[in-house]
This record gives C-alpha cells, sequence and structure tokens, in this order.
C-alpha cells in the first residue's frame, strides 16, 4: 500500500516521503527506481539513537498503530538492527542523532531534503 502511495503522488508530480525502518535493501531499490522513474530527487535520512532504554521508553509513549510495535524485546536484536540498517550507496545520506531535541536538527533536514 505505501508503494502504491507513492508512485501515485510521484506520478502526478507531487514529492513524497516512506518513515520506515530500512532492515531490507529492496526498500532503498524500489525506492530509487521510483525516484528516477518520476524524476524525483532520491533522499535518505537516517534517524539515529544508539540507546536501547530510550527507544523502549519512546516506543511505550506514543500513541500506536496496531502495527507497530510497542516495545523492542531485546538490546540484541536493537543493536542488530542498527548495525543492519540499509543504506543507499549511490546517494548521499543525512543521518541524524535524534538524542538531541528537535530543533536543534529540524532545519538541517529541511535543508538537506530541499537541496
Amino acid at each position: 500500500m505505501d508503494w502504491a502511495m507513492i508512485e501515485a503522488n510521484l506520478s502526478i508530480g507531487n514529492s513524497a516521503i516512506l518513515d520506515s525502518p530500512c532492515l531490507y535493501q529492496p526498500i532503498i531499490e524500489k525506492g530509487e527506481q521510483l525516484a528516477e522513474q518520476y524524476n524525483a530527487k532520491y533522499k535518505y535520512v537516517e534517524c539515529y539513537l544508539d540507546d536501547f532504554q530510550e527507544i523502549n521508553h519512546r516506543l511505550k509513549q506514543r500513541e500506536s498503530l496496531p502495527s507497530q510495535i510497542k516495545e523492542v524485546s531485546s538490546e540484541v536484536i536493537f543493536q542488530s538492527r542498527l548495525r543492519n540498517s540499509k543504506k543507499p550507496m549511490n546517494h548521499p545520506i543525512l543521518v541524524i542523532d535524534t538524542k538531541n531535541r528537535l530543533d536543534t536538527y529540524l532545519q538541517k533536514v529541511m535543508d538537506y531534503i530541499k537541496a
């Protein structure tokens, strides 16, 4: 469903953002393919937080959808996902350390997306 909505927006000249953990290479490949197909800029922002306790705190505090996790079950899994997240090889990426307050990096993200 996500990809159909992204493609529909790109096909009419709109921008699209996919907000998702990037655990599988096909996510990168599909995004790059759609950006190329519709002559859109491909941008990749990684929101990074290497703090197992804080991640679980945030997950428990948020209002989540039924499809979203409520906590990370183990620190081993958490660290594995951090180390193995996929990133594009052919595009510059922006890594944001989200332990900082939103107002300290929001403008940097906006500038990167607009460039």
